[in-house]
């Protein structure tokens, strides 16, 4: 069964949502993500993804206060990124309450750093963020292309004990066109074992199951719920399994 795993990104304290990383198409959905969590949770949501878009424009964790009120005032299983490139932000996000953190940027830029993180911590709490362009590795909040190849990348990081990658495909995030099946299909042909986790593109229930009948492990995704185009009723059932 596929795991749901709403996503709420913040800039400035608010949930937010961006198009294909793009800051300026930044809207804002609700100025309290707290309140948001509360819904998803009540929604019978058990996980969600959190992302620091300050964090990852300003390179160091920003959020950390959103971050603690949804951890401390919900019982919500949160994975949190955007931002995290020292030691010190990594604290900080542990001692706010995420249980999990997941790393794009730093795994290209500092990858010493990022293999230490997997080797103090354990697989089981850093994820490794693979942000994709055209199957090449972007970072920065996307700002930055990179000639790194998408399956090279994750494969170094597999042989390091890696095994829950979220994977965004940049053109299609926030632009509610559809998941990068293919690409998807691609990455679990070549690691038939990788705890794969879709991101981007979402527009309806539909794709949910295409990802699940694809074997995809989970899914992030947070327009096309704010929009309406998924509910948490329609979710449900995947929720109850």
């Amino acid at each position: 069964m596929i795991e749901i795993i709403p996503a709420i990104d913040i800039i400035d304290g608010k949930c937010v949502r961006l198009s294909q990383g793009d800051y300026a198409s930044q809207k804002t959905y609700n100025e309290h993500p707290l309140e948001v969590a509360r819904m998803l949770e009540d929604g019978g949501i058990r996980r969600l993804h959190v992302v620091d878009l300050d964090g990852a424009a300003s390179h160091h964790i920003v959020n950390y206060k959103v971050l603690e009120q949804i951890t401390t005032k919900t019982s919500l299983i949160v994975d949190f990124g955007g931002g995290l490139k020292t030691d010190e932000d990594l604290r900080i996000a542990f001692e706010c309450g995420a249980q999990m953190v997941t790393g794009g940027s730093i795994a290209v830029k500092n990858p010493d750093i990022f293999a230490r993180w997997i080797a103090t911590y354990g697989a089981e709490r850093i994820i490794l963020g693979a942000d994709a362009k055209d199957k090449r590795i972007a970072v920065s909040g996307w700002t930055e292309d990179s000639t790194l190849d998408l399956f090279e990348f994750v494969d170094g990081y597999r042989l390091q004990g890696i095994t829950q990658v979220i994977c965004t495909d940049i053109h299609r995030d926030g632009m509610m066109q559809g998941p990068a099946l293919d690409l998807y299909q691609e990455m679990l042909e070549h690691d038939p074992q990788l705890h794969l986790i879709a991101s981007g593109g979402v527009s309806g229930m539909d794709d949910i199951y295409r990802l699940e009948e694809a074997g995809v492990s989970g899914v992030i995704f947070g327009k096309a719920l704010y929009e309406g185009c998924v509910t948490l009723g329609q979710l449900r059932p995947l929720l109850e399994a």
